[in-house]
């Protein structure tokens, strides 16, 4: 075993509110139990091999999850606390890890607090609990204040987070759902936005309560290094990686995600002592199988996923291969309801077997989770890596190209190496291994 539970991690991300049906719009809804559907996708997520699931927001909102209204609530599109309780206890009975949606850069409109301020103006006492709150002028949503929306958007109202009020209230919150529902981490939303002080405390206190509680950040561009350290957060997403996994098939360019993973992970790696949050698609971006312009690429960028250094990270419905784009900076076709028999009749299920056989793989594999990575060969179209713990290797294999293609490099010439994915065929000669692979295909080797 390695030292963190999340060395180990295949997380299933799931947009709660879609993935259960919910409407797009909390207007006065009734408490409706469908968080209880989770239950159900279980057997589902085991089949395929994860072991840790990520919610997108489950905490009281007005729409889409990140307007947050109550932070110690369940969404009443999703149930009760009760329910969710119950979700968790048959996750962690299954051996799943629980990681939540902290969104807590911004709140909602309807937040409590921002209520207060609307109805008392200068006389609320929580004027101070949001970003540059003055009364010079009005808002752009029609207030007799001004404040500060997250990246523009008005109806995100960035909270103060070098008030300790607020940053006591959202402690509160945070250790309320690690004592009473035994999360494991959480997936801090906006986390480029967030106050260095509150992520520090943040890390202390919620290690005092459960040693193990992973903190990962949503970070799209800058150094990860500022943000993923000692005494902040455990991780950060790799968008860099992100777009190089299917940009490089699109281009026929392996250069550009193998740039990318020697600076991160490589000899030397900028990133080297970060385990980053890998992925391929998310509830912000459109599907891969959207964005791929040959279809036939969709099982070599999960093996790449799978294969390089990171948490690899597959969100619900990518499984079967669907597609959905983001649309006029709209994510609802992002966010469909969880619908695997409807999803199998019209996708079928070799990707999800292809996924299937990569969990197994990353399971039984420790070098894919935590060893060191060594470029062996690089083209346009065909890449080759080793990833090495403790002297046991294991060899990624990628072919782009239409056609078969024969690749060649350097093994250990001591060590008897089996083929454990791919239809492939392999030669010999002293240090070298010669593999042929077929077009459009993987393998691992190890």
């Amino acid at each position: 075993m390695l030292d963190n539970w999340n060395d180990n991690a295949l997380i299933y991300h799931i947009y709660p509110i879609g993935a259960v049906g919910g409407p797009r719009v909390n207007e006065g809804c009734k408490t409706e139990h469908r968080i209880l559907k989770v239950i159900d996708m279980i057997p589902h997520l085991k089949d395929l091999g994860f072991n840790t699931v990520l919610f997108g927001p489950v905490f009281e909102s007005e729409s889409h999850g990140y307007d947050t209204v109550d932070y110690k609530k369940i969404d009443t599109r999703l149930g009760t606390n009760g329910d969710f309780a119950k979700v968790c206890e048959e996750l962690h009975k299954e051996g799943f890890r629980v990681i939540l949606d902290g969104v807590f850069n911004h709140t909602g409109r309807k937040f409590p607090q921002f209520l207060d301020v609307q109805q008392n103006l200068g006389q609320s006492p929580y004027c101070d609990w949001f970003a540059n709150l003055n009364f010079g002028g009005n808002s752009p949503m029609g207030d007799p204040f001004w404040y500060e929306g997250w990246n523009g958007c008005y109806n995100l109202v960035k909270l103060n987070l070098a008030n300790w009020h607020v940053c006591d209230y959202l402690m509160d919150a945070v250790k309320m759902w690690i004592s009473e529902f035994d999360i494991d981490g959480l997936r801090l939303d906006a986390a480029d936005c967030l106050n260095m002080g509150f992520v520090e405390r943040l890390k202390r206190e919620t290690r005092d309560i459960k040693s193990d509680v992973w903190l990962m950040g949503e970070i799209i561009h800058g150094d990860y290094n500022r943000w993923a350290h000692e005494g902040a957060m455990d991780s950060v997403t790799n968008y860099e990686c992100f777009k190089g996994i299917w940009s490089s098939h699109n281009d026929k360019n392996y250069f550009e995600i193998a740039h990318s993973i020697n600076r991160q992970s490589g000899n030397g790696g900028i990133y080297s002592s970060i385990n980053l949050y890998t992925f391929v698609d998310n509830h912000d971006v459109s599907r891969l199988a959207t964005v791929l312009k040959d279809k036939n690429d969709l099982k070599n960028c999960y093996t790449l996923l799978y294969g390089m250094p990171g948490i690899p990270s597959v969100y619900y419905g990518s499984e079967f291969g669907i597609e959905a784009e983001k649309m006029h900076g709209s994510d609802d076709n992002l966010r469909p309801e969880f619908t695997p028999d409807r999803w199998t009749e019209e996708y079928g299920t070799d990707l999800a077997d292809h996924i299937r056989e990569l969990g197994r793989i990353y399971r039984e594999l420790p070098a894919l989770r935590r060893g060191t990575y060594v470029p062996q060969v690089i083209t346009c179209r065909q890449f080759v890596f080793e990833r090495d713990l403790d002297g046991r290797k294991a060899f990624v294999i990628l072919n782009c190209d239409d056609n078969d293609a024969a690749v060649t490099f350097h093994a250990e010439g001591s060590v008897k190496y089996d083929v454990i994915m791919g239809d492939i065929s392999v030669s010999r000669d002293g240090n070298n291994m010669t593999v042929t692979v077929k077009g459009h295909d993987s393998a691992i080797i190890a």
